[in-house]
């Protein structure tokens, strides 16, 4: 046992935060903190780094914070650099003071020795010896540089002075500064903000193969799936500790949960019949002793606490797009996007009903694309064209959490202030759909937290009905059950979404397609994610197992298009200058186009099959990890299905409209 808290309380003013809290750090365990904003998950970090004190110490109650030996407990605070001319290496380099003090006190038993043996000076030296290799001092810079370039730095970085930075880098030149640190005890909040696909997966191997604890507070699900081996969950100011990662704890939550439920009513409805027994008999005297031992009884029970379902209030707005868009969107060719310089090319093409999620290594310009789409930077070359009856929204988050014009201005007046025609109950109706009601509806601006100030921006984006969905980073300050509402209303959403989200659970669980910044290309994947992972790993295979195997199939310095139907008419049509009109390749083509949708239908139902017959399999009856990805990967074939069946639909009523002219004709 590393560490240990017992029966603490924690309570700010009259605000009961933390109650009666039991936690443990065991040996190298790897423990994921979970729970709706606000619960008390910082504060639990705190709490653990000494940084606030419990409430009841003074009581009689049993309660403290035990540790075996000393702990060097690391948490990554609000940065503060002092000195920003100093440069980033020689900042970092703070952190291995202890290895340059042992390597100091080395010199000097070696100078001594040179003069002298001593034998207590060769056992010192051995001794500062065991202590360079347990502080990894033989390696620092090693592992210094390569760290520095997982998180995305160039070499050169480390000359550049400490304050040149942005905020964000500054982070994490903190954030490397705490790994490298190694303490014994490592506090994560929200370390996967910020950082890119490829950092994080970095980041999830070198956490499970750290030989120390790690205490992580997050929302990123998939993270936790990969690195946690125990879960406590904090949930009505109460904590409790779960064995296995967060779909385990899920799993193991809501089993708990019905067997409470069974247990209690059980127990509800002996206690009625003892009572109703007690009722009849009391007055007769030949059942008083029965009727008194059994009152005992029921006085003796050990009542079953009613259970209270999970805590998962969230936001719900369900809404149809004002009017429908034709099938295509949105068709971008050699698109050259980027600020003064061109940061990338892009061509893809978005087709009514997909969700098409955009990911890759920071820097590459994802949310550069979105603000290019949408017009806020103007495009460097090449050309992109909404198609018809297409209304968008964007989202910014970024924006949606700094840009408050009037901190002093309360929600309903700053909603309002956008929508002046709205009625007073239309407002409050629609801040309620996302969790402002009653008084957080007078809550300042100035006192929104990121979350909220999200969703306040989500609340008047989604009043305008858009068929078109343009969002960046959605999931950003969001709780996981935030994160599991929006997605299930972006999978209700009957019109088109285009996103930009490092969040992999998130882009599992909503996209049907991927556009993928990496290396200099842009390539679309008409896949949802588990299947573009597949197809990553295949043509990694493939090609040797090279880094470049992600660019197979692209051509020249553009990008790869890999569309699922290369023959569908799209809004290419925009940039051709053939303007003649053919019934006879016309009806070729959709009759292609048709037979083609019929061969998918069919090998997805095919693949529908398998998959059910899988998620039978006995043997996987506690594998809780591959029970979810199957069931991910039967839900994308379901919708992939109702995908192709409304395009057979509307392809057969372009046959039907076609025949139906020619015929006029």
């Amino acid at each position: 046992m590393r560490y240990e808290i017992k029966h603490a309380l924690v309570q700010y003013g009259a605000d009961t935060i933390l109650e009666d809290v039991n936690f443990e750090i065991r040996d190298n365990e790897k423990i994921a903190v979970i729970g709706r904003n606000g619960c008390g998950k910082t504060t639990l970090l705190k709490l653990i780094t000494g940084d606030i004190q419990m409430n009841n110490l003074d009581s009689d109650i049993t309660c403290g914070i035990t540790m075996a030996g000393k702990q060097n407990i690391g948490f990554l605070r609000q940065i503060s650099f002092p000195d920003g001319e100093i440069t980033m290496e020689e900042e970092i380099k703070k952190t291995f003071a202890p290895i340059f003090a042992c390597e100091a006190k080395m010199k000097e038993i070696e100078r001594q020795l040179g003069s002298a043996a001593d034998k207590s000076l060769f056992n010192e030296y051995d001794r500062l010896q065991k202590e360079m290799e347990a502080l990894r001092g033989y390696t620092w810079r090693q592992d210094m540089e390569i760290m520095f370039q997982k998180f995305g730095f160039c070499l050169e970085d480390l000359s550049r002075p400490i304050g040149s930075f942005s905020g964000g880098q500054q982070t994490k030149a903190a954030f490397i500064k705490l790994l490298l640190s190694r303490p014994d005890i490592m506090l994560l909040d929200e370390p996967t903000n910020h950082l890119d696909l490829p950092t994080i997966e970095w980041l999830e191997d070198y956490l499970k193969n750290y030989d120390r604890a790690v205490v992580i507070v997050s929302h990123d699900r998939m993270f936790l799936d990969k690195v946690a081996d125990v879960t406590y969950e904090i949930e009505y100011h109460r904590i409790k500790r779960y064995p296995g990662n967060y779909s385990a704890f899920i799993k193991q939550k809501e089993e708990a949960l019905l067997k409470q439920e069974k247990d209690y009513e059980e127990q509800q409805q002996e206690i009625k019949r003892l009572t109703e027994w007690i009722e009849k008999w009391k007055n007769t005297p030949t059942k008083v002793s029965a009727a008194r031992s059994k009152r005992m009884a029921i006085e003796h029970m050990v009542k079953i606490e009613k259970p209270r379902r999970f805590d998962t209030k969230a936001f719900h707005a369900l809404f149809v797009p004002r009017i429908e868009s034709y099938t295509e969107v949105l068709t971008a060719k050699n698109l050259s996007i980027g600020y003064e310089q061109e940061l990338s090319r892009v061509s893809f093409s978005l087709r009514k009903g997909e969700r098409l999620a955009v990911i890759g290594e920071n820097g590459r310009g994802k949310s550069t694309l979105l603000k290019t789409l949408v017009g806020v930077l103007p495009s460097l070359g090449g050309k992109y064209a909404f198609g018809h009856n297409v209304e968008w929204g964007y989202f910014d988050q970024q924006q949606a959490v700094k840009d408050i014009s009037d901190p002093e201005q309360t929600v309903l007046e700053n909603f309002w202030q956008e929508y002046p025609d709205f009625m007073r109950e239309q407002v409050r109706s629609a801040l309620g759909s996302f969790l402002f009601s009653q008084e957080d509806v007078e809550k300042k601006m100035g006192q929104l937290s990121g979350g909220e100030k999200v969703r306040l921006a989500l609340c008047k984006m989604f009043q305008t009905r858009p068929n078109l969905l343009i969002l960046d980073e959605p999931t950003n300050h969001m709780d996981i059950i935030g994160k599991e509402a929006l997605e299930q209303m972006l999978a209700a959403f009957s019109g088109t979404v285009l996103f930009v989200s490092h969040d992999r659970y998130f882009i599992r669980q909503t996209a049907t397609g991927i556009l993928e910044f990496e290396g200099g290309r842009v390539t679309q994947y008409p896949y949802p994610y588990e299947d573009y992972l597949k197809e990553k790993k295949k043509r990694a295979a493939e090609n040797g197992g090279g880094t470049n195997a992600r660019a197979a199939g692209s051509k020249g310095t553009g990008s790869a298009n890999l569309k699922s139907d290369p023959d569908a008419p799209t809004l290419s049509d925009v940039f051709d200058k053939k303007t003649y009109y053919n019934p006879g390749k016309i009806r070729s083509r959709l009759s292609t186009q048709l037979k083609k949708y019929e061969e998918q239908l069919l090998l997805s139902e095919k693949r529908t099959d398998e998959l059910k017959l899988q998620l039978m399999n006995p043997d996987l009856g506690a594998d809780y990890e591959k029970l979810m990805e199957l069931q991910s990967q039967l839900d994308s074939e379901e919708h992939n299905q109702e995908t192709l069946l409304e395009r057979m639909m509307e392809t057969e009523t372009e046959l039907a409209e076609l025949e139906a002219k020619t015929a006029e004709a």
